[in-house]
């Protein structure tokens, strides 16, 4: 048997005094809990005001995007025809602007010249002026007008791997800091090198995707694109070689046409898409049309040349066009 000896039993002010102190003791506690849980509203506060609005994504290859897909649920019906419908949305009229946010590894000459050389031709080509066939409520259509308007590069201050929210603070870094002017007809291009993942599907569902966002009090359209050099490059390359002997430039040129026209036609995500959800760009992901292919079996469907620049070749995917019934198509 074990005997254990019990404390004296302590005097009447003594437990008056110990019961004080639990009191306070209790006090202590609740009041902690109340910050602590007033400091989370406060935070959840935060984050409400700060939600992401939603992104749209290009399917990475195989992945079924295609006109044979059913629509998702809660797709409504809209006004148009010719296979994609108008939902009242607005559009950018206008010139658009094209500006680049390199992020992560420094873009090596060669990156960066095949990028800009697209941006700075695709305005006033026949390829872009497949998207004059959108148009607005009141019927004026986009213009056949894009304009490389800059670049800045930021090497990975949110890191390696970037979180939708984190896509957005580069491009509100980059314009609240003055290196890229806010532009509510641009379309800001977030160009992550290979070293940079996108923590949301990058190369495992998509290989991009365009949204928009309140950025330092205006409506900033912006995209993500990243460069898919490495054992998964397949999933967003048309083709392993290139027509400029940069696989991961080139593969990213086509994804940026893409997004660029879904950004122009359906910039707030309530603009032009069909009974699918689909963009005008969607309905003809990962189809090119009629190609020729060079002397090292790289395959391209068009030449461009920039103000002051060389004809570059580059595989793009098709686009669709809003009349005539509708088609995918290279020109218009």
């Amino acid at each position: 048997m074990v005997f254990r000896t019990l404390p004296p039993r302590p005097s009447r002010a003594a437990a008056r005094r110990a019961g004080q102190r639990r009191s306070m003791g209790r006090l202590g506690r609740y009041v902690a809990v109340l910050v602590l849980l007033g400091v989370g509203l406060g935070q959840q506060a935060q984050a409400s005001t700060g939600e992401l609005a939603p992104k749209h994504v290009m399917f990475k290859r195989g992945s079924g995007q295609s006109q044979s897909n059913p629509p998702p649920s809660g797709v409504r019906a809209g006004k148009g025809g010719n296979g994609i419908t108008y939902h009242s949305g607005p559009i950018i009229l206008g010139t658009t602007n094209a500006y680049i946010i390199w992020y992560g590894t420094p873009p090596t000459s060669s990156t960066q010249g095949i990028v800009t050389d697209f941006l700075g031709s695709v305005g006033g080509s026949p390829y872009f002026n497949i998207n004059t066939t959108y148009y607005n409520g009141a019927s004026v259509g986009v213009s056949n007008a894009v304009h490389y308007a800059g670049d800045t590069t930021t090497t990975a201050p949110f890191g390696t791997t970037l979180t939708d929210a984190g896509v957005q603070a580069v491009v509100s870094s980059a314009i609240s800091s003055g290196r890229l002017p806010k532009d509510a007809n641009g379309v800001y291009f977030v160009l992550t090198s290979s070293d940079v993942k996108e923590s949301s599907g990058f190369l495992t569902q998509y290989c991009g995707w365009h949204t928009h966002g309140t950025i330092v009090g205006s409506d900033i359209k912006y995209s993500f694109v990243g460069d898919p050099t490495g054992p998964n490059q397949s999933a967003c390359e048309a083709q392993a070689t290139s027509p400029n002997g940069n696989p991961g430039a080139d593969a990213m040129v086509s994804v940026i046409a893409h997004e660029l026209e879904e950004s122009v036609t359906d910039p707030d995500l309530n603009a032009w898409y069909d009974n699918r959800g689909y963009e005008n760009a969607d309905k003809c992901a990962w189809t090119f049309g009629t190609t020729t292919t060079m002397s090292n079996g790289a395959k391209y469907n068009m030449s461009m040349t920039p103000p002051g620049g060389v004809s570059t070749k580059f595989l793009i995917q098709q686009n669709w066009v809003n009349a005539s019934g509708g088609s995918c198509a290279t020109k218009y």
